[in-house]
């Protein structure tokens, strides 16, 4: 299923352009000031791609939806604005990724060069957290930020709702 992912996002990141206007006011309808700041500092494909999270989410939990569980959809990569990394390096990134610890990620992340962009983008949930957390977003949309990639039985989210935001972003 992660690779599937992997491809369905490289192909739609090759398509330029921007959410349509109808859904950048959906989004300005669900996000708080601060966070729609943030969410318009991403590219356009990872904004396409957010907007389709956050109405997968609203689909399956229904038009009721909480705003907080929306904003966890739209803003869950919000992070990888810092690594600024085209299509390109983004690949270079994940291929990486799959061969290095933990460890050598924060080695990265001290650095300079393209080895820091790799590791800003592998860091890219705790610092989607981090900017999240100063937006002034709800912890829940901040926790989600932060456990998007773990395995859902490590994700502090209540399971139920870890599984929908998954669920969405891996479709």
């Amino acid at each position: 299923m992660r690779a599937g992912h992997l491809v369905r996002r490289f192909f739609g990141s090759l398509w330029p352009g921007c959410p349509s206007q109808t859904d950048v006011e959906w989004v300005r309808g669900v996000l708080a000031p601060g966070e729609m700041e943030l969410w318009q500092r991403m590219s356009g494909p990872d904004r396409r791609h957010s907007v389709a999270v956050g109405r997968k989410v609203q689909r399956c939990l229904g038009a009721g939806s909480a705003r907080p569980v929306l904003a966890a959809a739209l803003l869950h990569d919000v992070g990888k604005t810092d690594a600024d990394l085209g299509t390109g390096g983004r690949v270079a990134a994940t291929l990486i990724g799959m061969g290095i610890t933990a460890d050598t990620v924060a080695r990265w992340a001290e650095t300079r060069g393209f080895k820091v962009e790799v590791a800003r983008y592998l860091q890219h949930p705790d610092r989607g957290a981090e900017l999240l957390r100063r937006a002034g977003s709800d912890p829940m949309a901040v926790t989600w930020a932060r456990d998007h990639h773990l395995p859902l039985h490590r994700c502090r989210l209540d399971p139920e709702l870890a599984a929908v935001l998954r669920a969405a972003d891996n479709d």
